[in-house]
């Protein structure tokens, strides 16, 4: 397993998780620590990133990720740490904490994932606009009817291969393609929140474990320049993605992400090797321990549900006192987004939002 430490190893260690499945650690997700204090350690999980043999499925299971994190722990030295994750990696985060309660500090979770048929359907299988905007493609399996569990095992068996033939290297191009159209809908709609003015939750000021939005007045126009300039790099990205939809023979990144898609069809197949009900017995378990944790999940997430969270969030904070806090910035589900950075630097440096 392949993992970084960055930022000073006698300060408070957090521990890094990714998302995917199949991803690895990337250089922004050291965005939210103060490096002069904090101990970052990023590990690229089982067959992903840097680790070897990348894209290795055989004996990948999440009971798996934990034990190598437990061996991670135990190899630095490290007697607790705080855990920082987004969307799967918050799958992998609370499974950790419930088979090691006692090594985790506290937890800040990002756009939470529910292993739900709706939120993988929702990827694979877009809107009719989506698809129409983005042109046919064949070797895509997704059809009107195939449910999906088929298509996934479609997908598997498309990206088996380690030599990709034409179909396959469509069907990654055509996956990366729709990842990246997802996550531009959920920034769209925070551009619009945030140009528009449009007012904030119903009801008015924040709920019952909720936190206040700071992006309002003249706040909210600097957020609007800030996202519509990451919403310009996303389109040029994806123009460049689609230019590239009937090119011969794979690029360097997209073998990388072969390895990645081989991955995550693997999880996302099994949902994820989690039985049902066992994250929510998690979030009970920390509760119960006193183990605090931020639910930080964007209101314009078009990948995973906001629901999650405010869930999560609601069934922690039944205990006394409650240990769970839930924030909610105008944000789409990415942990680049302005926003969303800002929530996290809040949380993870022990800062009010």
């Amino acid at each position: 397993m392949a993992f970084r430490t960055v930022g000073d190893p006698r300060g408070e260690p957090w521990l890094l998780l990714h998302g995917g499945p199949g991803s690895g650690c990337q250089p922004g997700m050291l965005a939210p620590l103060d490096l002069s204090r904090q101990w970052a350690i990023a590990p690229d999980q089982r067959g992903c990133g840097a680790s070897r043999p990348r894209g290795k499925t055989t004996a990948n299971t999440t009971h798996a990720l934990v034990a190598d994190l437990e061996t991670l722990r135990r190899h630095l030295g490290v007697e607790r740490w705080s855990l920082l994750a987004g969307s799967w990696g918050t799958v992998v985060a609370l499974a950790y904490a419930k088979a090691h309660p006692q090594r985790v500090q506290r937890l800040v979770l990002r756009g939470a994932f529910a292993l739900s048929r709706r939120e993988v359907g929702g990827l694979l299988q877009p809107p009719v606009r989506t698809l129409g905007a983005l042109g046919p493609e064949p070797a895509w399996p997704a059809r009107p009817g195939r449910s999906v569990p088929a298509v996934l095992a479609r997908l598997r068996q498309l990206l088996q291969s380690g030599t990709p033939g034409v179909a396959t290297l469509r069907v990654v191009r055509r996956w990366s393609l729709l990842e990246s159209v997802a996550a531009g809908r959920g920034m769209r709609r925070s551009l619009r929140h945030a140009s528009q003015g449009v007012g904030d939750l119903p009801g008015g000021g924040p709920g019952p474990g909720e936190t206040a939005n700071p992006f309002s007045g003249p706040g909210r126009a600097a957020l609007a320049a800030a996202i519509r300039r990451d919403w310009a790099q996303l389109r040029r990205r994806q123009r460049r993605a689609q230019a590239r939809a009937h090119q011969r023979g794979p690029g360097r990144s997209e073998r990388a992400a072969l390895d990645k898609y081989r991955v995550q069809a693997h999880y996302l197949r099994r949902q994820g090797f989690v039985r049902p009900g066992e994250l929510d017995r998690a979030v009970l378990l920390l509760a119960q321990r006193g183990v605090p944790v931020d639910w930080v999940h964007g209101r314009f997430d078009a990948i995973c549900p906001p629901q999650n969270s405010r869930a999560w969030a609601a069934l922690g904070a039944r205990t006394a006192p409650p240990c769970a806090t839930l924030h909610q910035p105008p944000s789409g589900h990415l942990g680049s987004e302005p926003a969303m950075l800002a929530a996290l630097r809040a949380c993870v440096r022990g800062r009010p939002v």
